[in-house]
């Protein structure tokens, strides 16, 4: 099938072409890797020229597995270079094993030649540890969220899509990396090569950086009462410092009673119950993602003493918080 004629022409007299050094942690996400991938091929394909080119490259320089459990051959170590490339860290599960001490020297050695970072998926924990996103807006999948907030406190965690702050890029994952690459595209050439892109990708609705990652309140829990709504979203907003139900239903505008039939009628528990199972979920992805000791765990979810947090983790999740890190951490080690 012959090409489409291009969307837009393309200087010829522009320098050589912008190259990518897709950085491929252990376990890392085979969407977003992809996605940020395919759309500089399709760049190239759409100018009828060699816009971009690119390279894999890993620690040790052999083969990088997805989380899926794909392997790729890398084009090579970690080695030095070029001061006009791009790096791009792409992660998935597990990013803290993922994030070696190598792979933490390199970055930061490479950074310090002022070439552009990104971190596609949960790769913005690998910036944040490397402290390449101190005082610098950043996202990450928004699983990762919690456990990333309460570790890099100098980062200005946002819910974003994508985020670029200067030199540093940031994705939450999944198919963002491609609102990321159409920006890039747009930046480096127009817009019009962006949205050729997009087409070919059957990308109908492009985001930007004020894009949210995560459904809406009322999406998310397929119910569309306003108040209802504004209520669990100032629950999230409160995990660590929990408001009541008085309190909660006076914000909103109505009686306690009513806020209690109002949560039975729709989700079929009381709004206490649901707070806490939105603290015991965020407890449960401290206890996965982060070193804090359980007692810290708990304080962080508004919980005033640890055996009372583990009383009620336990009723929930049928476990301890110290067994579920146990649990985890030997999975790890297979």
């Amino acid at each position: 099938m012959s090409n489409p004629r291009p969307a837009t022409q393309i200087p010829q007299e522009i320098d050589k072409p912008k190259h990518f050094v897709f950085v491929l942690l252990e376990n890392f996400t085979l969407l977003s890797f992809a996605a940020a991938l395919e759309s500089l091929r399709i760049a190239n394909r759409m100018a009828e020229r060699e816009l971009y080119t690119w390279r894999t490259i890993g620690e040790g320089g052999d083969v990088a597995y997805s989380s899926s459990g794909t392997g790729f051959t890398l084009d090579g170590d970690l080695d030095e270079i070029g001061r006009d490339d791009v790096i791009m860290i792409c992660s998935g599960i597990h990013v803290q094993e993922a994030t070696t001490k190598r792979v933490l020297g390199w970055l930061r050695r490479e950074a310090r030649k002022g070439v552009p970072v990104a971190g596609l998926c949960t790769a913005a924990y690998t910036l944040a540890k490397a402290g390449l996103l101190d005082g610098k807006r950043a996202t990450i999948h928004w699983e990762n969220q919690d456990s990333f907030a309460e570790e890099f406190q100098e980062v200005e965690l946002t819910k974003s899509v994508f985020v670029v702050d200067e030199k540093r890029m940031t994705t939450a994952g999944g198919t963002s990396s491609i609102d990321l690459m159409l920006k890039l595209i747009a930046d480096d050439h127009d817009e019009h090569l962006a949205n050729a892109v997009a087409d070919q990708l059957i990308y109908s609705s492009i985001r930007t950086d004020q894009d949210t990652q995560r459904l809406s309140v009322p999406t998310r829990i397929g119910v569309r009462h306003p108040k209802l709504s504004q209520v669990i979203q100032i629950m999230e907003q409160n995990i660590e410092e929990p408001i009541s139900p008085s309190i909660l239903a006076k914000d909103v505008g109505m009686s306690t009673r009513q806020l209690e039939r109002l949560f039975r009628r729709y989700l079929n528990r009381s709004p206490k119950r649901y707070y806490m199972e939105l603290r015991l979920q965020k407890a449960r992805n401290l206890l996965m993602q982060t070193d804090m000791s359980v007692i810290n765990v708990a304080l962080a979810c508004g919980f005033a003493s640890p055996s009372h947090f583990s009383k009620c983790y336990r009723a929930h999740y049928n476990t301890t918080p110290y067994r579920e890190r146990g649990t985890h951490a030997a999975r790890l080690s297979i």
